[in-house]
């Protein structure tokens, strides 16, 4: 085994009686690696992190944590920590003892679990609150005692169970700066669970992206975005979600037909493609620059404007939909024509079956 693998997991399968939950799931986390699975509800993600804790027993493959194997380890025996979405804290225990109640298991010297809480306080932000308890805590600060419970282990894994998901979203924030914070202070191994990919692709060094119990594509957060495997993880990756479009490669190969129903219209490629292959046009909402009428690759009648302030989501009047993002405020208003400028670069194609990327060879 690499030394610098921490987590290993090969060929995972998990059986729920008929049900199969995790399908030949393959993943190798390296020591000190933010990981970060990610999903719709029910595709896997928090099953395969229970598994790895060792809450669920796993029916096929090898689990392995720091070179050893795991399948059949109970959790106490596995050496990492958890970090739960409810908290999971002792309502009838100060901070300072909710700190310490692994190593006031473990037999630990009181003076040294002493020592080790107000260490871990200073590190988590809870410096001041020890002798609180949790019914006088905000969300955040519990959820700062929920991780500092597990820093103060000193584990060879994290594992987040979409720690955030139960705070307002100005605080779902600051938090994930301050998880991301502790992990680069700590030179932690964490594996992360959330549904919100923006969470994973602002926090992750490596993002795993699942769907009924089966990894669509694994890498750096930025390559997700501009190489996507497949519609599904194009789809799911990025915020507004990708554009699609039903198009056939026009004759020549260079350009696509795209099908708006009662219009076709052309969009150059830069590469070229099969002429005749019916495929699904890929358009991400923030590469689509909004010009004059006949100055762009095509003109599009704007359905609806909604503004945020910083930017301006317009709506195109074409079957199926197609969402623009400006920066700004804009002058954009219901009715108007609109020229969409699109980079040729730019374009993802999927086959119209199966839904895969499709292979391509550049101009010139």
């Amino acid at each position: 085994m690499n030394q610098d693998i921490q987590i290993e997991l090969s060929g995972i399968e998990k059986h729920y009686g008929a049900y199969h939950a995790l399908k030949n799931i393959n993943l190798s986390i390296a020591k000190g690696t933010f990981v970060a699975l990610v999903g719709p509800s029910g595709c896997g993600k928090s099953t395969l992190l229970r598994s790895l804790a060792g809450l669920e027993k796993i029916t096929g493959g090898t689990l392995k944590i720091a070179g050893d194997v795991m399948n059949d380890v109970p959790p106490r025996m596995r050496d990492i920590a958890m970090v739960f979405q409810s908290y999971a804290l002792y309502p009838h225990m100060t901070v300072e003892q909710n700190l310490t109640y692994s190593l006031r298991m473990r037999k630990i010297p009181k003076p040294e679990a002493k020592r080790k809480a107000e260490e871990v306080a200073r590190i988590a932000g809870l410096t001041g609150l020890l002798d609180r308890y949790p019914r006088q805590l905000s969300g955040g600060q519990r959820q700062r005692v929920a991780m500092g419970r597990a820093i103060i282990r000193n584990p060879k894994a994290f594992l987040f169970d979409e720690p955030l998901s139960n705070l307002d979203a100005a605080l779902r924030v600051s938090m994930r700066k301050e998880i991301r914070a502790l992990h680069e202070r700590l030179h932690a191994t964490s594996v992360y669970v959330t549904h919100d990919q923006i969470e994973a692709m602002t926090m992750a060094d490596h993002v795993v992206v699942m769907r009924d119990g089966v990894i669509e594509q694994q890498g750096a957060p930025l390559e997700l975005y501009d190489r996507p495997a497949n519609k599904f993880v194009a789809g799911f990756i990025g915020s507004p979600a990708m554009n699609f479009v039903p198009s056939v490669v026009a004759e020549g190969g260079a350009s696509l037909l795209l099908d708006f129903g009662k219009e076709r219209k052309v969009l150059p490629l830069a590469r070229t493609l099969q002429p005749g292959q019916k495929v699904l046009a890929g358009m991400r909402p923030e590469h689509m620059a909004i010009v004059a009428p006949g100055q762009g690759t095509f003109d599009v009648r704007v359905a609806f404007v909604e503004s945020t302030g910083s930017s301006t989501f317009i709506t195109a009047d074409t079957q199926p939909e197609l969402t623009i993002v400006e920066t700004g405020r804009g002058n954009i208003h219901a009715g108007d024509l609109i020229g969409l400028a699109i980079d040729p670069a730019k374009i993802h194609v999927f086959d119209a079956t199966t839904e895969g990327r499709v292979q391509e060879r550049a101009i010139g």
